[in-house]
C-alpha cells in the first residue's frame, strides 16, 4: 500500500514540473485579460473618488448633480462589464485549464500505475482526498513519484506547443 499527497504535484520547486509549465502557459494566455480587468477596476476606482469629491463640494458651492450622475451612470457600466468580463475569462480560463491538463492527468494516472506496479503496490491512497488519521513514511511515495516522472517525462517543446 502507498500513500500519495497529489497537491504536491503543483509545488512549484519539488513538484511536477509539467505542471508548474502548463500553468505558466495558462496564466501567460490569459494575461492580457487580467491586466484589461485590472485597469478597469482602477477605472472604477478613479471614478467612485470623482463621484465623491464632486459630492464633497465645499459648504455654498453648489452640486453639479447632472456631472455626478453622468459619472455614477458611468460607473455602474463599468461594473457591469467588469463583472460580465471576469465572468467571461473564468469561464474561458476554466475550459482552457482543463483542456491544457486532461493529458497531462491522464499521462500521471498511467505512470502511477506503472509505477505502483514496479514497486508491488496494491492500492494507493490519495492522502489529498481521503483524510489519513496516521500513515507511516515508509509507505509516503509522492515524492519517488515525483522524481521518477520528472526523470520519465521532461518538459520539451511540445509540452506548450504554439498558439
Amino acid at each position: 500500500m502507498g500513500v500519495i499527497y497529489t497537491e504536491m504535484f503543483l509545488d512549484s520547486k519539488t513538484g511536477i514540473v509539467k505542471f508548474n509549465a502548463l500553468l505558466t502557459k495558462l496564466n501567460g494566455e490569459f494575461q492580457k485579460t487580467k491586466d484589461d480587468l485590472t485597469q478597469m477596476t482602477q477605472r472604477s476606482g478613479q471614478l467612485q473618488d470623482e463621484i465623491s469629491k464632486l459630492q464633497k463640494a465645499p459648504v455654498g458651492t453648489p452640486i453639479d448633480s447632472k456631472s455626478v450622475q453622468t459619472k455614477s451612470d458611468q460607473l455602474e457600466q463599468l461594473k457591469r462589464d467588469i463583472q460580465r468580463k471576469g465572468e467571461d475569462a473564468q469561464a474561458s480560463y476554466n475550459r482552457r485549464r482543463a483542456e491544457l491538463f486532461a493529458p497531462l492527468q491522464e499521462e500521471i494516472g498511467k505512470a502511477l500505475e506503472v509505477f505502483a506496479k514496479a514497486r508491488n503496490i496494491n492500492v494507493i491512497i490519495d492522502a489529498t482526498q481521503v483524510p489519513l488519521i496516521y500513515a507511516a513514511a515508509s509507505i509516503d511515495i509522492t515524492q519517488p513519484f515525483i522524481n521518477e516522472f520528472n526523470s520519465k517525462n521532461p518538459v520539451t517543446a511540445s509540452t506548450t506547443p504554439p498558439q
